[in-house]
């Protein structure tokens, strides 16, 4: 049977085309690794429910396309998104020097909320390497993100850094909805269950109770 969720979270990730994404995202949703795996065209998202502390949150999560001819498509995508993968590739550094380029993107069509997590990927190849982890580690200290090094080849990490986005977009929900609260503000009701809701303008992404399938 169906369980009720207490929230349902959309993230994204992002990074150039190559870096991963794909794997990552069916790593965590399905436990599956595709070497064959082809470019994604647009986006294509999938769910998860997880248990965080005593919270059940169905994640949705949108794999966005990496190629340049697509970014005016998923721009739109980042609208609703508490929290964000922001992904290179470690044995490509130009992947590396995009990073700065998705991050301006995603701060200017995300909300300031957002929980963003730097990247790694394919640790697996140590010997390729182009990107030290340090240096990965002093950019997302700047900018003021976390970072994590991850495989999805090798399911290196992949659960943990999911989990630390939505352990995080958790703490933050939670914690706007105890301000609200003292601050009396209205609370949308639906069929009787609670709504938390985003600004007038924003789609809802934290909704409390609602249907959750596997």
């Amino acid at each position: 049977m169906d369980e009720e969720c207490d929230y349902l979270f959309k993230a994204v990730l992002i990074g150039d085309s190559g870096v991963g994404k794909s794997n990552m995202l069916s790593r965590f949703a399905k436990d599956e690794f595709r070497l064959d795996s082809k470019p994604t065209i647009g986006v294509e998202f999938a769910y998860r429910n997880i248990r965080v502390k005593d919270k059940l949150i169905k994640a949705q999560i949108w794999d966005t396309a990496g190629q340049e001819r697509f970014r005016a498509i998923t721009s739109s995508y980042y609208r609703g998104a508490l929290g964000a993968l922001l992904v290179y590739d470690i044995t490509r550094r130009s992947s590396y020097e995009s990073v700065g380029r998705w991050l301006v993107e995603l701060r200017e069509f995300g909300g300031e909320d957002m929980v963003v997590i730097l990247v790694g990927n394919k640790c697996d190849l140590g010997e390729s390497r182009e990107v030290e982890e340090e240096e990965g580690k002093e950019f997302a200290e700047t900018e003021g993100l976390c970072f994590m090094e991850t495989s999805a080849l090798k399911n290196l990490n992949v659960e943990q850094v999911f989990l630390q986005m939505i352990t995080k977009i958790l703490e933050i929900t939670s914690q706007r909805s105890l301000e609200a609260k003292m601050d009396e503000k209205p609370i949308n009701l639906l069929n009787g269950k609670e709504i938390h809701v985003a600004d007038d303008d924003d789609e809802v992404t934290a909704t409390k109770q609602a249907p959750c399938c596997y």
